[in-house]
């Protein structure tokens, strides 16, 4: 979801929004409280995190999935499969399902590795483990008390951090930091730390550290002059790492998270695009929400996690397969 500009700083309106959030909190607490977790015959990671909005978690799945293949595991991604309508559990076929079907980041992850969407997790989980699978890998679902968990990360971004500090709907936090901490065995801090979430977090977890970088195709667009759009949870995002690649940005265009892309759209951009001179140019999530048949019109550019100390994050996994 695109988080509120609000959420990001103090001000009235989350002072006004308090006492909703106080009943936001005592919700959280209670749906956690009164659960009893299933445990399947794998392990299961979790990818999550304590705020609203994109902060790097199919990334960050998509290289923890690479690590544990490297130690001989056999990783399945579970995600729920937002802004896609079918509930599962179904296995993710590219060639057949659409974002649409099945929403855009497990498409994403199906490209990488066998992806299971499921509204139940438990249930999910079981049929990954009935395909093969020796771990899972959550994308998502930290706040789903349904299925236990054996370690749980938490995704910040570095350029976010927590926001105002506030629960929903007077900020971006999903439940109190303290709950949330006190489920994950560690942090990953994606990019540079604006906010001093390291200092924050000091004494309470440890903090992994990682940042996004585009991948080696993308700096071919360096010294082009490029309209940017994405419909992301945070586009500017998208545009800072068009900037440090070298792009030139004649226009940006923003669209609400997941939006799922008209021809008459694409072609418009493209229109746009070249009345400036420009490229158009998107993300990677971006594109699998296009139709077929427009995905060679507009360049994309997908980004890596790179961690700043591998051996600190493969310490974690070691033990999830024995």
């Amino acid at each position: 979801m695109r988080a509120p500009e609000f959420w990001a700083r103090p001000g009235i309106l989350p002072v006004l929004l308090a006492p909703a959030a106080t009943i936001w909190g005592f919700g959280a607490k209670l749906r956690q409280g009164s659960a009893k977790p299933t445990r399947v015959g794998i392990p299961v990671l979790c990818v999550g995190n304590l705020v609203a909005g994109g902060a790097g978690k199919t990334p960050t799945a998509l290289a923890l999935s690479a690590l544990l293949r490297a130690q001989g595991g056999t990783p399945h991604f579970l995600t729920r499969g937002y802004g896609g309508e079918l509930t599962g559990p179904v296995q993710v076929d590219p060639s057949k399902h659409t974002a649409a079907d099945v929403g855009d980041e497990a498409l994403l992850l199906a490209a990488e590795a066998p992806t299971w969407v499921s509204h139940d997790r438990v249930a999910g989980a079981r049929a990954a483990e009935a395909a093969g699978a020796t771990v899972i890998v959550m994308d998502d679902g930290f706040q789903n008390p349904n299925l236990a968990k054996d370690i749980s990360f938490i995704v910040i971004d570095g350029g976010y951090g927590f926001g105002n500090g506030r629960l929903m709907p007077a900020g971006p936090l999903r439940e109190h930091l303290s709950d949330g901490l006190a489920r994950a065995q560690a942090v990953i801090l994606i990019g540079e730390d604006r906010h001093g979430v390291a200092v924050q977090l000091e004494g309470k977890r440890p903090v992994l550290r990682a940042r996004l970088e585009p991948d080696e195709n993308a700096h071919r667009l360096a010294g082009r002059t490029v309209l940017a759009f994405a419909g992301i949870a945070r586009p500017a995002k998208f545009y800072d790492t068009l900037r440090r690649l070298g792009c030139n940005i004649a226009l940006t265009q923003d669209f609400a998270d997941h939006h799922p892309y008209t021809p008459d759209e694409i072609m418009a951009l493209c229109e746009s695009a070249s009345a400036f001179g420009a490229l158009p140019v998107t993300t990677e999530k971006d594109l699998v929400r296009f139709p077929a048949e427009a995905r060679g019109m507009v360049e994309t550019v997908r980004v890596r996690l790179v961690w700043d100390d591998p051996t600190a994050i493969e310490a974690v996994l070691k033990p999830l397969l024995g």
